[in-house]
């Protein structure tokens, strides 16, 4: 499939109402129907505006998150409404990809022929 990576830029601490802008975004793309998200932090970063920020031992607060979603063209323009909507102030990059699953989906078969690295062989 033809589609998009969207990948959105915010820190640990920042909020988009009573909640921090990545959980925010993760319910727009929940609420959506958007089949998933990826959350990365970083330990280190500077930001858009020239800012470092950092992950501290003491203080997770400014860690640098990303938050990463494939999409086909329809849904990125949807979570983009949606991120416009709200008025979130927010750096992204979206990136043409293409995109697919990879074998058989593991719901089709049973748990006994699944390779267990912690017992010998299968289980």
């Amino acid at each position: 499939m033809k589609g998009f990576q969207l990948t959105f830029y915010t820190e640990q601490n920042k909020r988009h109402g009573r909640h921090t802008v990545c959980e925010w975004l993760l319910h727009e793309v929940k609420t959506l129907g958007i089949r998933g998200a990826t959350v990365i932090s970083g330990s280190e970063g500077v930001g858009h505006a020239g800012a470092h920020h950092a992950a501290h031992m003491l203080k997770l607060a400014d860690q640098p998150v990303q938050i990463i979603v494939v999409v086909s063209e329809e849904e990125s323009e949807r979570l983009l409404d949606a991120v416009r909507a709200e008025n979130v102030h927010l750096f992204y990059t979206r990136l043409p990809i293409e995109f697919g699953l990879l074998g058989d989906d593991e719901s089709t078969h049973p748990s006994s022929s699944r390779f267990s690295l912690f017992h010998k062989g299968t289980h």
